[in-house]
C-alpha cells in the first residue's frame, strides 16, 4: 500500500510562489500590547455566554485573562485543551455570530470584544516557540483508522491519541487538511498555518498516510482487518454541476476547485480577467466574489436564484462583499455560458419568482450578461457511496446517519462526523464532533478490552 508516513513536512510540498501569498490577512496579528490592550476590555464574566456560543466550548474568560497577565503559554493550553485546531479556528470562525457574537458588550453598546484575534495570538505565539502541550496516553493496544485528514478527522485522532490509542489518518490527497488547507478563502487563512496545525498534531502521536484512497489502494475488508474502529471524515466532493450549457468551456470553475487552484498553484492570472460572475448564495460563493475583486478583478458579480433576505451566506459577509464593490442580481438564474473559440465570453439569465414554494421564470425576462470567467458555487457533491459495501451504514440524501449521542453509525466499528454527516457546517462544529466521536469511540474500545 502506497503513502507518506507522518514524518513528512507537509509544508515543504507547498509550491511558492502560488496565488494565496498575493492576499492580506483580514484580521492581522495582534502584537504583545494589542493583545493585552484588547485582554484588558474584557469583563471576565461568570457563566459567560461566549463559552456557551463557542461549539468547543473554549474557557474564554480563562484565556483572555491569561493574556491579559501575559501568560501566553497557559492561554493557548487553555485554548489548544478544548480545541486542537484553535489556530484555524481563530482565523476563520464566524466570531460574529458566534462567541463575539454573544458578548455581553454587544448589549452595552460597546464593541465585542475581539475573541477570534485574541485566540490567534496566543496560540501562534505557541506555535511559533514549537511548543507541545499534548503527549500519547499510555496504550491501549486498540488500532483506530481516521478516513479523511479534514478538521473532524483530526480532532478526532488527536483526542483519541491522547486517550491512549494507536491512530491511523488515511487521506487520499497528497496533502492533508481538508477545505482548511485547501479551500478556506486565503485572506482568511493560509495553507502554510492550516499545515502548522496538522503537524502539531503529528507530534502528539498521529500517524497521517497521505496518498490513499479507501477502496482502491485499501480496501473496506483490509481496513477493517487492521483497525479495532473506524472514524469516517471525508467531507464533500467535487463542486455539484449547474447543469446548463457551456459548463466545459475553459474560464469556467467549480468554487472548491479554484479556491484549491489559487491556495495551491500559482496557475490562475487575475490579471486575464475582466468580469467574473460567482453563481450561488452561500459563504463559499460569498468568499469566492470577495477573492476575485481582493486581486482586483474589475467587476466581479454574484448572481442568487432567491431574494437576498434568502441567501445562506452570512449578513456580515455580504455586507463586506457589497462594501468591496461586488454587485448582486438577486431571483436570477442562469440559463448557458456563453463561449467564444472555447473560453467563457458571457451569460444567459432568466429572472425568475416563487409561485407556491417553486421558482419559475418570469416570461419574457431572459437577458445577457458579458463576463470571462465563471465560478460555480452552488453545492459539493456527497462521497457516501464510497461506504456502500459497508454492512447496515444508513445513509439518507447522500449523508451518513449516525446516533447524534454518540455519532456511531449503523454499523458499530464506524463513526461520523463533519460535512459527510451534516452536509456542510463551519470547521468548529466538525471539530467539536470529532472530538465528541472519539469519546465514545474510546467509551467502546474500553468496555471492549
Amino acid at each position: 500500500m502506497k503513502g507518506k508516513s507522518a514524518a513528512v513536512s507537509f509544508i515543504d510540498q507547498l509550491e511558492c510562489p502560488r496565488t494565496e501569498l498575493l492576499f492580506q490577512e483580514s484580521k492581522p496579528l495582534y502584537n504583545e500590547d494589542q493583545a493585552v490592550s484588547e485582554a484588558s476590555r474584557c469583563l471576565f464574566c461568570y457563566d459567560a455566554p461566549c463559552m456557551q456560543a463557542c461549539p468547543t466550548h473554549i474557557n474564554v474568560p480563562l484565556f483572555i485573562r491569561q493574556i491579559m497577565t501575559k501568560n501566553v503559554k497557559g492561554s493557548a493550553k487553555t485554548i489548544l485543551s478544548s480545541n486542537i485546531m484553535g489556530l484555524s479556528c481563530a482565523h476563520i470562525c464566524p466570531v460574529e455570530v458566534l462567541c463575539e457574537g454573544a458578548c455581553v458588550m454587544n448589549h452595552e453598546g460597546k464593541e465585542a470584544i475581539h475573541i477570534g484575534r485574541l485566540q490567534r495570538y496566543s496560540v501562534q505565539w505557541a506555535y511559533d516557540k514549537q511548543m507541545q502541550f499534548f503527549t500519547k496516553g499510555k496504550s491501549t493496544g486498540k488500532k483506530v483508522a481516521v478516513i479523511g485528514s479534514g478538521p473532524a478527522g483530526l480532532s478526532c485522532a488527536a483526542e483519541l491519541v491522547q486517550l491512549g490509542h494507536d491512530v491511523v489518518v488515511y487521506e487520499s490527497r497528497e496533502i492533508p487538511g481538508g477545505l482548511d488547507s485547501a479551500a478556506v478563502a486565503p485572506y482568511k487563512l493560509f495553507s502554510e498555518d492550516a499545515l502548522k496545525e496538522i503537524s502539531f498534531i503529528q507530534k502528539i502521536g498521529v500517524e497521517i498516510k497521505t496518498g490513499v484512497s479507501i477502496g482502491k489502494d485499501l480496501s473496506i475488508s483490509e481496513l477493517e482487518q487492521k483497525h479495532d474502529l473506524i472514524f469516517i471524515g471525508i467531507g464533500l466532493g467535487r463542486d455539484s454541476d449547474l447543469g446548463i450549457p457551456g459548463e466545459d468551456l475553459s474560464g469556467c470553475a467549480g468554487a472548491v476547485e479554484w479556491i484549491e487552484t489559487i491556495k495551491r498553484t500559482n496557475a490562475f492570472d487575475p490579471g486575464t480577467v475582466r468580469n467574473a460572475v460567482v453563481i450561488g448564495g452561500g459563504n463559499t460563493a460569498l468568499d469566492a466574489a470577495r477573492e476575485l475583486k481582493k486581486l482586483m478583478v474589475p467587476k466581479v458579480t454574484l448572481i442568487y436564484r432567491r431574494t437576498e433576505s434568502e441567501m445562506s451566506g452570512y449578513k456580515h459577509e455580504k455586507d463586506r462583499a457589497a462594501q468591496e464593490g461586488i454587485e448582486f442580481l438577486f431571483q436570477t438564474i442562469p440559463l448557458e455560458i456563453l463561449g467564444h473559440n472555447g473560453k467563457v465570453d458571457g451569460m444567459k439569465l432568466v429572472k425568475i419568482k416563487s409561485e407556491n414554494g417553486k421558482l419559475t421564470p418570469v416570461s419574457g425576462s431572459e437577458f445577457s450578461v458579458s463576463c470571462d470567467f465563471v465560478v460555480k458555487a452552488a453545492g459539493q457533491e456527497k462521497l457516501s457511496e464510497l461506504f456502500s459495501e459497508v454492512k447496515n451504514l444508513t445513509v439518507k440524501n447522500g449523508l451518513i446517519q449516525v446516533n447524534p449521542e454518540t455519532l456511531q453509525t449503523g454499523s458499530p466499528k464506524y463513526f461520523a462526523a463533519g460535512d459527510c454527516v451534516s452536509g456542510g457546517e463551519e470547521v468548529v462544529y466538525a471539530v467539536a464532533d470529532g472530538k465528541k466521536a472519539a469519546k465514545a469511540m474510546h467509551e467502546l474500545l474500553m468496555k471492549e478490552k
